[in-house]
């Protein structure tokens, strides 16, 4: 290890940060003991005794004191006290608040000049100076930008050209926007909020039948897309009698005359655009803003089960929303006119539309990747962003990816040496990308993402607490993270600046309360700080679009939305997510997945006589528990030339194997996509029953008890499946 830090120039470096991270625990009484001084009035006696050598020495090492005291890293001030980050408020059935801020009120917006989308615009555009807006890149080429004005220009002028095309200028009017990350994208948004409509986006993932149904709930006649392929799906709808009140499609891209006369036939106009817009230039309107209780966006969450839910935000909604970020972090980090976003998060989710708030607000830039998830790296080295949203599946590929390039023992031992010295600044609060450790090991990582990153937001699923806890070290920047759903457009709680500890997901924002109920089912009872995440504030929805049924179970009487997440209070006042009340679980990359949809499935298969359907949210993909049926198995694993006892055959590989194939088959004859399929299975030779503690008198699986009774073998599973 030594000959290593001398190869790398680094001897002195490592010396100064060993010295100097001693020199952080000591008192300045016991440096001086340490150094063993003399009384002053002994000074001018005792340098003379000293050697030339020995003077020298001391003055270096006076130096290294000095440059410490006046260059020592400092530890970023938590804005809150870190062991009460929220309090109960009065009378409210054990609600607990955020304690940052001055007023016992919910925060509805931060900046009395931006209480809508619109005027969030219009407030960049006025304090950015008409700087850069959005931004864009062909292959191997630097980034071209539209400016502010450029942004509010064509938006007024596509506004302007809907109003022409039979759009009206109200909430009653949704517009589809059926696109990837662009920056048309956010014109059109911009276009619909300038005259006061709606928009509603549409994408690729939940699939065909679904982008029909939302099309046919929210009665869109007009929809924007980005390409034609995307065009030829609707037209095909329309074809088919599907959706007959699809009336316009407008295309960001170029396309050829045969698709305009394909919709013609079909009672569709197809134009451009550009078209569009150069029509609203020549017939413009003034704007019509709306006001923070309208309607800004509707947006359908794909669900595990039937149809998708349109959740209904305002204006209102997600101004809450990102004024309760600001508010948590205005003590550490300040957003400003210089800072720069990376779009490449689907524009459909809300967590992505609300950190492109913040963005806007204040002057910030957007730079939208090329629509290839591979070359993101190569986006963020052109674009160097300040801003960078991920999720925890992203954090699992650079954390594996860092690793990887630790071939050897020795790397790898130092690598997590490293990891530790930084781990142990972020824990006294320091966050910093200028430490030996940088130099030696990180500024590589660091340089992936562009250099520049000074915070990063994880949402949409649970990250691993190794996985941050190393990224917050290796990164040298504020990590945050944060948990909600769309429902509460994007967040309700958030990590509080200066506590980088991992395995919850903070306390709640000043923008909502945060109350635990009973799940008598489950056993989580609010007198043990556990039950389901009720929140209630400006941020939460009005309720799901036509769908009266699910907004009462998601809404109770007095506003609380009920989320299905199960949580727990821990002592300093943040939250955990435990469990999910009815058995939906996310997947690692953000997937909804209903286990008992899936089990029900899977028990036709011939040899199954139980099976238990596992999914963690911390993991990419399912695995599951198989009991054999003693009476059926054996036969057919015979047909499959496989022998042996009901014993032996549970441990045989092959019919593990076939088994699981089985079960795979039935899976796709059932509909499953493929993040529903197990990718691994135990045979489990014992079957579930009232007696050993995993099934309820009613016969019901006990999803608790089966994941803690199989702990092992699942761990086993997922180690192995990797």
């Amino acid at each position: 290890m030594l000959t290593f830090f001398l190869v790398s120039g680094g001897s002195l470096w490592l010396f100064s940060e060993f010295f100097l991270s001693l020199l952080e625990k000591m008192q300045t009484q016991e440096i001086l003991r340490m150094l063993r001084l003399p009384e002053l009035g002994d000074l001018g006696q005792f340098f003379r005794s000293l050697s030339a050598t020995t003077l020298v020495s001391m003055g270096a090492l006076a130096a290294i004191l000095a440059y410490w005291f006046t260059h020592r890293p400092k530890a970023l001030q938590p804005p809150c006290n870190l062991l009460m980050q929220s309090e109960e408020v009065e009378d409210s059935g054990g609600a607990r608040r955020s304690v940052i801020g001055d007023s016992l009120q919910l925060l509805s917006h931060y900046y009395d000049d931006a209480r809508t989308m619109y005027e969030v615009f219009c407030r960049g555009l006025r304090i950015s100076g008409n700087g850069p807006c959005l931004g864009f890149r062909n292959p191997k080429q630097p980034y071209q930008w539209l400016s502010y004005q450029e942004v509010a220009d064509r938006a007024e002028f596509l506004g302007s050209g809907l109003l022409q095309h039979n759009c009206k200028p109200c909430t009653d009017q949704f517009i589809g926007v059926f696109a990837q990350n662009r920056p048309e994208w956010i014109i059109a948004e911009l276009a619909c909020y300038t005259y006061s409509m709606v928009v509603v986006p549409l994408y690729d993932t939940l699939g065909p039948g679904a982008v029909r149904y939302i099309i046919n709930t929210a009665d869109i006649s007009t929809v924007i897309v980005d390409k034609p392929q995307k065009a030829v799906v609707l037209l095909e709808h329309v074809e088919r009698k599907e959706t007959p009140g699809l009336k316009l499609i407008i295309l960001m891209e170029p396309f050829e005359e045969a698709l305009k006369d394909r919709g013609q036939e079909c009672g569709v106009v197809i134009k451009s655009m550009q078209d569009v817009e150069d029509c609203g230039q020549q017939n413009h309107c003034d704007p019509v803003p709306p006001k923070p209780s309208d309607l800004s966006i509707v947006c359908f969450t794909s669900g595990t089960t039937g149809n998708p839910k349109g959740a209904m935000l305002t204006h209102g909604n997600v101004v809450a929303d990102f004024s309760g970020f600001l508010k948590v972090t205005e003590s550490q980090w300040a957003p400003t006119c210089a800072d720069v976003h990376i779009s490449y998060l689907p524009l459909a989710h809300m967590f992505e539309r609300m950190v492109q708030s913040v963005v806007y607000c204040h002057g910030g830039r957007v730079g939208f990747f090329q629509g290839d998830i591979r070359l993101l790296s190569d986006d963020m080295k052109a674009l160097c962003p300040t801003i960078f949203p991920v999720v925890p599946r992203l954090l699992n590929r650079m954390y594996d990816k860092i690793f990887s390039q630790a071939d050897t023992p020795l790397k790898r031992w130092l690598l997590e040496f490293a990891a530790k010295r930084k781990q142990a600044e972020v824990r006294s609060g320091i966050i910093r990308n200028n430490s030996i450790w940088d130099e030696l090991f990180f500024n590589k990582v660091q340089a992936s993402l562009g250099g520049c990153v000074r915070m990063i937001v994880t949402g949409a699923a649970p990250a691993s607490p190794t996985v941050l806890g190393f990224l917050r070290a290796a990164l040298g920047c504020q990590v945050y993270e944060g948990y909600g759903q769309t429902e509460c457009t994007a967040g309700c709680t958030f990590t509080t600046p200066g506590d980088w500890t991992s395995g919850h997901v903070g306390a709640p924002l000043p923008c909502n309360h945060i109350k635990l109920v009973d799940v008598e089912e489950l056993n989580y009872w609010t007198s043990k700080g556990e039950g389901e995440i009720c929140v209630r504030g400006p941020n939460v929805f009005k309720g799901y679009l036509k769908d009266p049924e699910r907004t009462k179970e998601a809404l109770d009487e007095d506003g609380w939305l009920h989320t299905g997440d199960i949580g727990k209070w821990l002592p300093a006042g943040t939250l955990k997510i435990i469990d999910r009340k009815k058995h939906i679980f996310k997947l690692a990359q953000g997937e909804y997945v209903a286990p008992e949809m899936i089990e029900n499935i899977y028990i036709r298969s011939e040899p199954v006589a139980q099976v238990y359907v596992h999914g963690d949210s911390l993991k990419a993909f399912l695995v599951g528990i198989v009991v054999p049926d003693p009476e059926v198995m054996p036969s057919w694993a015979r047909k499959r030339g496989i022998e042996g006892t009901y014993a032996e055959l549970c441990t045989n590989k092959e019919l593990k194997k076939a088994i699981l194939e089985d079960m795979v088959r039935l899976g796709k004859e059932g509909g499953l996509h493929s993040f529903e399929q197990v990718k691994a299975i135990h045979i489990h030779s014992d079957m579930f029953s009232v007696q050993n503690g995993l099934l309820t008198p009613t016969l019901k699986a006990k999803r608790p008890e089966l994941r803690e009774y199989f702990k092992k073998q699942i761990e086993e599973l997922y180690s192995t499946s990797m």
